[in-house]
């Protein structure tokens, strides 16, 4: 099994908690051959994608984590599958890579995340296709309608579309003096979208990170619960991971959530649930493997990467 990965410099991640390097100790396991690609190694000529491919090895350790044993540049369609584990920020570089990846996919490689659903499934919008899940929630640009909604609810989150790792997220209330400030730089004064629901006082619990593959959750999620005085309880932001069972409103929404995951093509999603409520689905660059591995004991990388070979093979019949 070829395998290509797409992802930020190897040499500068944390392997201790950093999701593609799962990935990567699974498919070495497996004996696949990994090619790693970053964004200015990929190139299209005509119809046809290329990129400059290093061959790749790793070990799990944190000091000396990877060798380079090769190099070479092939056609993208030379490879079986190409995981897309390039980190936001979603910007145009990022959306035309996908447009790239589009000729793989129609040449019969398995691009896990579709490229397309990566394009169409923005993580703060695509909660809008399951509204018996989500809490309430507006995406405007009109200081009023936020102030309206505020108004409505009386605590609110204010985020950006375009946000990760809780970059720009805003709790505010009816008696808040800088909620018009808020509002104005969220908006650059009307002229971008942002997000505004209802605030979970749930969130004390932890954001509960979901994992799914091909449609179906892992029994367990990490519960990212807030450092004290913060509302944010995304691990970049001083979070604490505890590891919890899924509960039967998390599953029910996995219920809801799953086939349509399945038929876009997002193979490995992660969704976020704050008490009842699904509040982001995230399709880009998911992570939590490795703090979930840690404390079950279980391989979620290596069931991710069987799912693959199966679907895979299923498509070569």
């Amino acid at each position: 099994m070829k395998l290509g990965v797409i992802m930020d410099p190897i040499d500068g991640i944390k392997t201790y908690k950093d999701s593609t390097f799962a990935m990567l100790l699974a498919a070495q396991q497996r004996q696949w051959e990994i090619l790693y690609m970053e964004l200015p190694d990929l190139y299209l000529r005509d119809d046809r994608p290329y990129a400059r491919m290093r061959e790749l090895t790793v070990r799990d350790d944190q000091r000396d984590w990877f060798n380079y044993t090769g190099e070479r540049t092939l056609p993208l369609d030379q490879l079986d599958i190409i995981l897309m584990r390039k980190d936001p920020p979603f910007n145009m570089e990022y959306i035309y890579t996908t447009h790239l990846l589009d000729h793989a996919e129609q040449a019969g490689v398995l691009v896990v995340n579709r490229p397309g659903s990566l394009r169409d499934a923005n993580e703060k919008l695509f909660i809008s296709h399951f509204p018996d899940c989500a809490p309430p929630t507006l995406v405007t640009r009109n200081a009023d309608l936020i102030k309206s909604f505020l108004e409505e609810y009386r605590e609110i989150i204010l985020k950006p579309l375009d946000g990760m790792g809780g970059q720009s997220i805003f709790r505010t209330h009816t008696s808040d003096h800088n909620t018009n400030v808020i509002i104005e730089s969220l908006t650059d004064h009307g002229r971008r979208f942002a997000v505004a629901q209802k605030y979970l006082p749930e969130i004390k619990h932890g954001d509960k990170r979901i994992l799914m593959i091909d449609g179906e959750p892992v029994d367990y999620a990490l519960a990212r619960i807030p450092m004290a005085g913060e509302h944010r309880g995304n691990l970049a932001a001083g979070g604490t991971g505890k590891g919890v069972e899924l509960s039967a409103r998390d599953r029910w929404i996995c219920n809801q959530v799953g086939p349509v995951l399945r038929d876009k093509g997002l193979l490995f999603v992660g969704l976020d649930v704050i008490g009842d409520f699904l509040t982001e689905i995230n399709v880009t660059s998911p992570t939590c493997i490795r703090e979930l591995e840690t404390i079950y004991g279980i391989d979620i990388a290596g069931r991710l990467l069987d799912t693959l070979a199966r679907k895979l093979a299923r498509s070569k019949v």
